[in-house]
């Protein structure tokens, strides 16, 4: 048997308990008092963190090496004009 660490209680005005909801996953052991997790929401939890770590594609602003045009860049692409191959560094 687990009891919630992070749990928030509603009670009405009279003091009576109508609903909880789990703030953050984590729990205590009640037999020996070790904390403990849910493992079935670690892949979910993976893939939010590496998502978060990923960001948007950043842009740039470069001048094309061979026509010299102002032209705004993601990871590579080709210069709108002139078709040479961009990078930005």
């Amino acid at each position: 048997m687990f009891r919630a660490l992070f749990a928030e209680v509603d009670i009405d005005a009279n003091g009576e308990y109508q609903d909880f909801r789990i703030a953050q996953p984590g729990y205590i052991c009640l037999n020996c008092g070790a904390p403990a997790f849910d493992l079935a929401v670690v892949p979910e939890q993976m893939q939010a963190d590496a998502e978060e770590d990923a960001g948007p594609a950043m842009a740039a602003d470069i001048l094309c090496p061979v026509c010299e045009t102002m032209v705004q860049v993601g990871a590579e692409m080709e210069c709108p004009n002139c078709g040479a191959p961009l990078e930005a560094a």
